[in-house]
């Protein structure tokens, strides 16, 4: 007797017994949150600091600048995903929050990021007078409207796109919005959704220099990163620093894609949806490593368990009144709230234009409207040109698992290299060359948005059902007509998403590409986002307002006209019910 009660005994101390994988889970751990206090230590110091540190280009500072770098692209996604299951909620679920939100979000993802600083730093700082944190949540901020539209676009469509029968099953099921929400709807948008995490992580990189080293007025601010110092080595002609640069945030892209992506690419695999045996599934060294350990598991065991009751519990609103409800559901309120809309959306441009007209004509606003026209043709040529080359690129890679993760970390540094990198390049050529600076700095706008396009088409065809491809394999559909009545409709809507987001990316971008600079050398290109740079240089406010509100009019009315009418067409044509 006294041995049968031993034996279980024996057995939970052998369960309980840490093993070599605990040691690598346990460190990781550590060594993050050592690092992360360490980064952190310095944002509740005086502003006097910046100044009193300044910065070098000493390659031995680079893992520094790095972490601090990374920290503050990692609270921005924090903060993106929070964002982007709010939005993704309400504009899939209400059609009325969808009438304001989407627009907005349009609107957003086009304002350069210069126009958020020029007035973000103020509003921040004064959270934290004196202290370094109020820079660093600009910057935390900039990074985060250089993630979350994405994002939030991806799992708006994924929530509009869901199929049917998974639909009716949890209707059938009776699950309340909270347990549909986490149980369906989030598993289901979750492979397409870490894919384009990794874009706006890597993507981000753009806008870190932007980000980090602000100017806005006769105020600079210079926080220590990977931004900043790409921005110090560009202003000194360094090329050796320019190197180190990219050599250094190669590191962190393989560091991240290995500890973060890779793991989280393997683990949504298991929400594909399936009716069919599936393709090998992709594998990660650390998830099979925390698979495999015995104490980690054991201690998450409580978190685990606490979240997936949270996930299971019946919430549901509070009933509202009958006649309340029929109210609410009424075409008199949809009028009513479509009338509020578009009276929020007039008094908005009514406050634009009084400011503006502060110290403008309307000889002004025609400029900023010509120089709006040449930015959108540059946009409209390079996405189209985009689109041809990494649709075809995204479909070959995303039905090859294994190629996929060969050429995942490659791609996320492509998106991740900052164009202002190459603006050397550039402004050398054309200076050289006499070339059109028109033309020639056109190529800038589309290096970190196009990939907007190749991480969405990838993923679209990553989700894309194994059972439909064997048939379409039995009826021997192939060539032209595979392409055209199999994987482009399974893709398109995954297309849209990243069209979307890589055009309003380009416009994002032309404040920066617009205007290339190496040294004392600058060149220029005609455009709404050089008009933008300039103002923000100069500290003119009315001209940042008057530049951002001709840039969100042309974004605007070029997704309602285009991209939204195939949005629309994808979700109501192309779901796979």
């Amino acid at each position: 007797m006294a041995f049968q009660s031993s034996a279980p005994l024996a057995d939970r101390s052998w369960r309980l017994a840490p093993n070599l994988w605990d040691g690598l889970a346990f460190g990781l751990i550590f060594a993050g949150l050592i690092l992360t206090l360490q980064a952190s230590r310095d944002s509740l110091a005086p502003l006097s600091a910046l100044s009193a540190q300044p910065l070098s280009l000493d390659p031995g500072r680079l893992p520094g600048y790095a972490l601090s770098s990374t920290l503050r692209k990692l609270a921005a996604m924090v903060a993106s995903l929070v964002f982007t299951f709010l939005f993704g909620a309400l504009a899939a679920k209400s059609r009325r929050a969808a009438m304001l939100l989407v627009p907005l979000l349009d609107i957003l993802q086009s304002v350069p990021v210069l126009g958020f600083l020029s007035f973000t730093v103020t509003a921040f700082m004064a959270l934290f007078p004196g202290q370094v944190m109020g820079v660093e949540l600009a910057a935390i901020f900039a990074i985060f409207t250089s993630q979350a539209w994405n994002m939030a676009f991806s799992f708006y469509q994924s929530l509009t796109t869901l199929p049917g029968d998974l639909d009716e099953a949890a209707r059938s099921l009776r699950l309340s919005s909270w347990q549909r929400f986490w149980r369906l709807e989030v598993p289901f948008a979750m492979p397409a959704l870490i894919w384009n995490m990794m874009m706006s992580m890597s993507g981000g990189w753009f806008f870190v220099t932007a980000s980090e080293a602000i100017s806005v007025g006769n105020r600079s601010y210079t926080l220590p990163g990977i931004g900043s110092y790409v921005a110090l080595a560009i202003a000194r002609s360094d090329v050796a620093a320019v190197g180190w640069a990219v050599l250094a945030m190669l590191a962190v892209i393989l560091a991240y894609d290995q500890l973060l992506f890779r793991p989280l690419v393997a683990w949504a695999e298991k929400f594909r949806v399936e009716q069919s045996a599936g393709r090998p599934a992709p594998r990660s060294w650390l998830l099979d490593a925390l698979r495999a350990t015995r104490l980690f598991r054991r201690v998450t065991a409580p978190a685990g368990a606490l979240l997936a009751r949270l996930e299971r519990q019946p919430l549901r609103p509070p009933p509202l009144p009958p006649a309340l409800q029929r109210a609410w559901r009424s075409r008199a309120a949809d009028r009513l709230w479509l009338a509020l809309v578009g009276v929020g959306g007039a008094w908005a441009l009514w406050s634009v234009a009084t400011y503006a007209a502060t110290e403008m004509t309307w000889r002004d606003l025609a400029d900023a409207v010509g120089l709006g026209a040449l930015t959108l043709l540059r946009v409209v040529v390079l996405i189209g040109l985009a689109s041809l080359l990494w649709v075809p690129a995204g479909v070959w890679i995303g039905l090859r698992p294994r190629l996929a993760a060969c050429i995942q970390p490659l791609a996320q540094f492509l998106a991740a290299f900052p164009a202002n990198i190459l603006f050397p390049l550039a402004v050398l050529g054309i200076l050289r060359f006499r070339l059109n600076p028109d033309i020639w700095l056109s190529p800038l706008m589309v290096l970190g948005t196009q990939w907007y396009i190749l991480f969405n088409v990838v993923a679209g065809a990553a989700a894309f059902p194994n059972d439909l491809r064997e048939a379409a394999a039995s009826f021997r559909i192939r060539g032209p007509g595979w392409w055209r009545k199999v994987i482009l409709p399974g893709v398109f809507p995954y297309y849209v998403t990243g069209a979307i987001t890589a055009s309003g990316g380009a416009w994002n971008a032309a404040i920066v590409a617009e205007v290339a600079s190496w040294g004392h050398h600058t060149v220029s290109a005609h455009g709404l986002g050089a008009y933008i740079a300039a103002a923000t240089t100069a500290g003119d406010y009315p001209r940042i307002v008057l530049g951002i509100a001709v840039m969100s009019a042309y974004v605007l009315l070029f997704n309602r006209l285009f991209w939204r009418p195939l949005y629309g067409y994808a979700a109501r044509r192309l779901r796979l019910d």
